[in-house]
This record gives C-alpha cells, structure tokens and sequence, in this order.
C-alpha cells in the first residue's frame, strides 16, 4: 500500500519510518556512532581568548599572538607575615625560598622577587606583606595543568613556614580552581537530571517502557550533537559552557517531543483507532507540531550569532545542533519503535499506577471552565500578575562576571581577598599592550615612566606596574586598577586609563604604532558593551523570523503577534523574578542565594533567546491542536475548549520535566548558571501555567474569529491542515521485524 499523497512531511516521514523501521533504527544508531567517531577524529578547538574577545582588549590580545609567544598566564604569590617586616632577613629567607622554588619549575619563567631592582610596590605600605610574581607558558587549557607544580612548590613551602602566610593566585590557579568547582556541580547536575527525568515520566506514563523511551531518544540525540559540535568547533571555537547548555536544552526538547508523540499516539489507540492509524495520525499532527516547534527553536537560537562574541557563537551552533538531531530522531527513529512496541509500550506500569485516561484532564478542565466562562477578568488578572512579576526587570543592573560568580567557600577566593587587601588591585591588573619600533631601549623606558607617573597620579591605579616585553616590537605593561577588578571603581579606572592616561602618554610616544589595553577588567567591560551594542539586532531577528514561521504555519497574523506578545510576556516576568532575587538579595535572605547585586551581563540575552524558543513548544503544540479542531469543523471556543484540555496534561507533564531539571541546575554554586536555572525554570513555569492555561485560552476566546486573521494580500501562504493524514488509510506494517 501506499503513502496518502496529501500527507505532511511529518506524517510521511513517521510512514515511511513505520514501513523501515529496521532500517530507521539501525540508520539511527549509525548516525549517532558516526557523529561521535568523526568528532573524537576532529578533536574540539576550544575558544581561546582572541577568539571571544571583543573590542580593544581582542585588539590588545591579537598584538601579543603576533609575537608568536605562547599565551602566558600571570600568576603572583603572597608572602606575608604579622610578626616580621619584609626587611628583615627571616622574610628575605622566605622569599628566597618562595623564588627558588618556583623557578625550578616546567614553563615557569620572568619570576621577579620583590627585592629585585625597579620593583615599584610589590611590598604592602605596612611592610609586612610581598609579592613574588612569575609567569606560566601555554593555553588556558595547558596552563591548568602546568600550575600543578608551582602550586604544590608553594605549598611545600608554606608548610616549612607555618608562621607565615606564603599562598598563590592568578589566572591559571584561579582557572583550575574554578574549573575543578564548577566540574563538579556539573557532574553532579548531570547525574541528578537523568533519573529525575524518569521518575517524572513514570509518574506521567505510569509504565516504565513509556518513561524510559523519550529520555534515550534525547540522551542519543544529544551524544550525537557532541560529536557534531566537536567537528564544528573548528569553524566556531567551543568552551565546555557549551556542553552544558547542549545537556540542558537537549534533555528538555528531546523528553518533550516525545512526549507529545508518545501521548498522542496513545490517545488514538485509547479511542480505538488501530496502532497503525494511531501511529499515522500521531505523525501527522504531533509529528507536525515537534518539527515546527525545532524550527522556531533554532531559528530563535540563531540569532545568538549577532550578538557579537565567539561564545555565543558556538552555543549558538552547539544548540542548534542539539535541537536538529532531536527533531530529526523525534521523526525517524521514534515513529519506528513506536511501531515496533505497539501497545507493549504499557510495559512495566507502576502497581498502583491506573491506565492514564485519553483526553481532557480533570483539574485543567476545572481550571479552564471559568477562564473560558469570564475570560475578561482571566486574562486581565492573569496579565497583572506577570506584570507586577515583571516589574523589578525595570531596574535591571548588568555586573561583570568576575570571582564574584563562584561560591567564597573557595580556598582561592580567600587568597584573592588576602591580595586585595594587601594591594587592591593586584591580582587582576590591567594590561597595556604597546606595539612599537623597539621596547628595549632608554626612550622606551623613559616613556614607561612618564606613563607610570600619570597613571598613579590618577588616584585609580597602583603600584606594582611592571613592563614584560614579549620581543623587540612589543611589550606589556602590568597596572593594578582600583577596585575589585569587576566593580564599577575597577571600571571608571580603566576607562580613565583609556581616555585619560595613555592619550597623554604611550599613545603619542616617539616610535609607538599601537597601544591597546586588555586584561580581564578590560574583556568583561568590552565584553558587556559588545552585547549592548547587539541586543537590538538580535531581538529584531528573534522576533521577525518567529513571527514569519508562525504566520506561515497558522496562516493567521494575530496568532503569531500574540504568540510574541505571549513569550515576551513571561520572559520579562522570568527577567523580574531575577531582579529580585539576586540583584535585589531577596534569594538571599530566603533561599541562602548569594547575591551579586546584578544579574552576570551575558545571561539576559542568553535567557531572551532560549526562553522564546522553548516557550514556542508549548504554544506551537497548543495552537496545532486548536487548529486541528478549527479544520475539523468547531468553532474557535470550542477548540479553543478542546485544545487547552485535551494538552494540558502531557504540557504539564512536560514543563514539570523542564522546571525540575533547570532547578537542579539552579542549584549549582557558580551564581551565573544558579541565575540561568532560576530563570528559566521560572519561566517555563509562569509559561505553562499562567500563559497556556489562563492567558492563552481567555485572548482567544475574546478574539473569537479574528484569531485566524489573515490579510487578502497573504492569502497565497499554503494552507496545510494540521489534521492532515488522520483518515487516510493505515500505515503498512512491515512483514519483518
């Protein structure tokens, strides 16, 4: 038999998976070991920091790579002391000891003792405290692990010196601590998520085979695009970020897809269809509504690639990636073992579990009855509520990431607090990076001078300011700034250092080309303005492809203006609850959550873009069944009637797998990925209950009829009935397995 010809491509894609199924399955397998030798072939590029960086700190990064040194890490040790001054020989010994250690060091090089000639201020004003600074040769990643010896050097002599403080800080140790931390969370995170996943679905399904199916579909959808991102990565760099978001947002669409797949197949067998037509009609329409929920969810991710920064862009790709080999599995693979497990698929069912119900659930059918009843005061009330939830988004304050986003509880931070107490400043300078004829001689040195002078003249840098060439052409100079490093002091300071100091100075030195300031302080201040300056062409792309893909699908442009109307509403309600919780402290003296007083710059972008695809599943799958039931013959209450009851079970089954997971991400110590959690957990909670299930259903009852508005001038868009292929002839079953 044949495929009904005026199927959609979903439902010919579940049919022709149905009829080879074996071949869909193994094809599957194939592709996901494919993906996964290829990338382990490729190996990953891992995003350096010419390749996030933005701005004149990128300018400043690029100077020092076309020396063709290695990337250097700057590291500084404290050596400090109540009993003794740095003068006296009991802490010169101790310094001795810190410098010889050190230098005996693999890749250790340019370490400088504070009693070395020209070492401006690597001694504390009260004398009791010193800084021996050296630097580390290799990659962010190399560096990781090459800080193991000096670490344990210094260790080994702060345990020969128990009557001093003798500890270290700087950018690789600092990197392999916070590295080690978050790992850890992540593990954690990750081993947690999966079975919770299950647990949720057996709850749901009440039958084992039915939990377990849609979280291996998106477990092998997910490896599958780890290994494609790894090939990828060699056109846009990666960082392990990214496989956290590819884990979260895959483990939520791929349960989700499924779910509306598995239940919808289900509901058909459960009002006596055959598990062929069941299949066929579950393809047709659900199968309809996950590939057009995959776009809108890409399509929204895209726009990640305007925000201007190398990690967005491969997010941007690892995520794409994540949601495409879903969709594509949600299609192929599922339909076949739909077919192949028919009705075993209640396997397993929990003893007290009773077989689900098809159709309209109980609690949402009481919750519905009154919005529908007076939808007037449900939508206006539901409206105030997001409102005054969105309020606080008004005051939203961007930090900078900084050492603030990790847990204090780590050992380091209390060396970084020691630092900066001792020298502010000191562990995170900036760095002036001067491109000239030659660095090496008395010119040069004198106009490092004049520099030096004016910039401590300012009142918003400090000694020590060291100058390291990197060659002939180019030097670094080192300049603590006032501050923490990542405040707005550290920021005035750099900004005075940019417009003030070096247009006075280097930049108008004899033989000087280039003169640009990096360091972390200068890649978050560039950073943050870099994604201010694109915020807006990144929500103008969002939100005109969603609404181009939603007036094609629904054929209606008050459905796709509402729909936008809709997500901004509970974004801007997830951005509120934010506000409150951490930039205003009310998570921490509820909840214990350590408040940064802002929100980390890059998360509320990030959060716009993935919260507006994931909310369209809801409103995507929603709408498909309202339609359904418009193209059947009812009118637009009815279905709207129909459509909110009939999906509000397997919708809530879906967001509470979704909240559930992005709260266990929430609770992980790094305060950047604890807001990512809280907000999108939030969200998607506000989405798929306030949104779908009171706003949603009352717009459209007032709207009657006009939701389905389409101007005459846009009546050649392809009319493509959601129901399509529902009463067309089964699908054939293969006469082997």
């Amino acid at each position: 038999m044949t495929t009904p010809r005026h199927t959609n491509l979903a439902g010919r894609m579940g049919a022709w998976s149905a009829r080879h199924r074996r071949i869909a399955v193994l094809g599957w397998l194939g592709f996901v070991i494919a993906a996964v030798l290829v990338g382990q072939a490729a190996h990953m590029k891992m995003l350096t920091g010419a390749d996030s960086g933005t701005g004149e700190s990128a300018k400043a990064q690029r100077i020092i790579d076309s020396t063709g040194r290695p990337s250097q890490a700057q590291e500084s040790v404290l050596v400090q002391s109540r009993q003794h001054a740095v003068a006296e020989p009991a802490f010169r010994s101790v310094i001795t000891n810190v410098v010889d250690a050190v230098r005996a060091q693999p890749h250790v090089h340019s370490v400088q003792s504070p009693f070395d000639e020209g070492r401006h201020g690597v001694v504390s004003r009260d004398g009791h405290s010193a800084l021996v600074q050296f630097q580390l040769d290799g990659t962010s990643q190399q560096t990781m692990t090459r800080i193991k010896a000096p670490l344990a050097a210094v260790a080994d002599v702060q345990k020969r010196n128990p009557s001093f403080r003798i500890e270290e800080f700087g950018d690789a140790s600092f990197a392999k601590a916070a590295d080690e931390s978050a790992g850890k969370d992540f593990h954690r995170a990750e081993i947690l998520s999966i079975p919770v996943t299950v647990i949720i679905l057996l709850v749901a399904f009440g039958a084992f085979v039915a939990a377990v199916l849609p979280v291996i579909l998106a477990l092998t959808a997910i490896i599958a695009a780890f290994g494609l991102v790894m090939l990828t990565s060699h056109v846009f760099p990666i960082d392990q970020s990214a496989f956290s978001v590819m884990l979260l947002i895959g483990l939520a669409v791929g349960v989700d897809y499924s779910l509306f797949y598995i239940r919808r197949e289900r509901e058909e067998r459960a009002a006596g269809r055959s598990t062929d037509a069941a299949l066929r009609a579950a393809a047709a329409t659900s199968g309809r509504s996950v590939m057009i929920s995959g776009l809108t969810v890409m399509v929204a991710v895209a726009g990640m690639f305007l925000a201007g920064t190398g990690d967005f862009r491969g997010i941007a790709v690892g995520t794409i990636l994540v949601v495409g080999t879903t969709v594509i599995g949600s299609l192929t693979v599922l339909p076949a073992l739909l077919s192949k497990i028919g009705d075993r698929i209640e396997k397993g069912r929990l003893p007290l579990k009773r077989r689900s119900s098809p159709g309209e659930s109980r609690f949402w059918n009481a919750v519905v009855t009154p919005v529908m009843r007076r939808p007037v005061i449900a939508a206006t009330a539901a409206t105030a509520v997001l409102g005054v939830l969105a309020l606080p988004a008004t005051k939203l304050h961007t930090v900078q990431p900084g050492v603030d986003d990790y847990p204090k509880s780590m050992p380091i931070l209390s060396t970084y607090q020691h630092i900066q107490q001792a020298f502010p400043g000191g562990p995170q300078p900036a760095d002036v990076t001067v491109q000239a004829d030659d660095v090496t001689t008395a010119q040069f040195a004198h106009d490092v001078a004049r520099f030096r002078t004016a910039a401590l003249a300012t009142g918003q840098a400090h000694d020590p300011i060291t100058v390291v060439p990197m060659n002939k052409h180019v030097a670094v100079i080192s300049v603590p700034l006032a501050g923490s490093g990542h405040d707005d002091t550290s920021v005035t300071a750099l900004r005075s250092l940019r417009s003030r100091v070096i247009p006075q100075t280097l930049a108008h030195a004899p033989g000087v080309h280039a003169v640009a300031v990096g360091g972390d302080t200068a890649a978050a201040y560039d950073y943050n303005q870099t994604l201010r300056s694109h915020i807006v062409l990144v929500f103008a792309f969002v939100l005109g492809l969603a609404f181009l893909l939603l007036l094609v699908t629904f054929r209606s442009i008050v459905i796709a203006l509402k729909a936008i109307v809709l997500n901004l509403l509970s974004v801007a309600a997830a951005y509120g609850f934010l506000v409150a919780v951490f930039q205003w402290g009310w998570g921490e003296r509820v909840l214990g959550f350590h408040s940064t007083h802002g929100i980390t710059a890059w998360i509320p972008l990030f959060l716009f873009v993935v919260l507006f695809g994931l909310s369209m599943d809801y409103h995507v799958f929603i709408l498909s069944r309202i339609r359904e039931a418009v193209d059947k013959g009812m009118t637009t209450e009815q279905a709207v009637s129909h459509g909110i009851r009939s999906t509000a079970g397997v919708v809530t089954s879906a967001a509470i797998v979704m909240v559930v997971v992005f709260s266990i991400f929430g609770s992980l110590a790094q305060v950047s990925m604890k807001q990512i959690g809280v907000g999108l957990a939030v969200a998607v909670l506000l989405d798929a209950t306030i949104v779908r299930a009171i706003l949603l259903p009352a717009s459209m009852k007032l709207l009657g009829e006009w939701n389905w508005w389409l101007p005459r001038r846009l009546h050649w868009l392809p009319r493509i009935p959601a129901h399509e292929g529902a009463t067309h002839e089964p699908i054939p079953t293969p006469a082997a397995a």
